[in-house]
């Protein structure tokens, strides 16, 4: 897994271009005074955004599948990346901030609808937390 960037991956880099290209800037980039390092975070509007790797975070959009070897590792693995995200929604729940959720599989579908979103979000106005495939 060393080969794997765990920060300013490609959907990361993506979104932040498109969020700047739509004047919502002000972001700060994995901030780590919010819990679990936001990828995106706007302190000021407790707002925290990850953007989620479809392998990695097991998407329940497009289904990846599991890698046929060391099929053990991978589960455990998976398994540990799922209870960390619970934990992560549940404190930022608890902490009454945003968090919104964006994967990888719709970064590339488009991104106007998630910077909709995001600018909705941002300016207070309620919204879903979860974008539909």
């Amino acid at each position: 897994m060393r080969g794997n960037k765990s920060r300013n991956t490609l959907p990361e880099l993506r979104l932040r271009k498109a969020l700047w290209a739509a004047g919502l800037r002000g972001y700060r980039v994995h901030w780590p005074k919010a819990p679990g390092k936001p990828d995106i975070c706007y302190p000021s509007r407790r707002l925290a955004i990850f953007v989620h790797g479809c392998f990695w975070h097991r998407c329940p959009y497009c289904l990846p599948a599991l890698p046929k070897t060391n099929t053990v590792f991978w589960q455990s693995k998976f398994k540990a990346n799922l209870a960390r995200d619970a934990k992560y929604k549940h404190m930022y729940r608890e902490a009454g901030w945003q968090r919104l959720v964006v994967w990888e599989c719709q970064l590339k579908q488009g991104q106007q609808s998630i910077v909709a979103l995001i600018r909705e979000l941002h300016s207070g106005v309620p919204a879903s937390w979860e974008l539909a495939a």
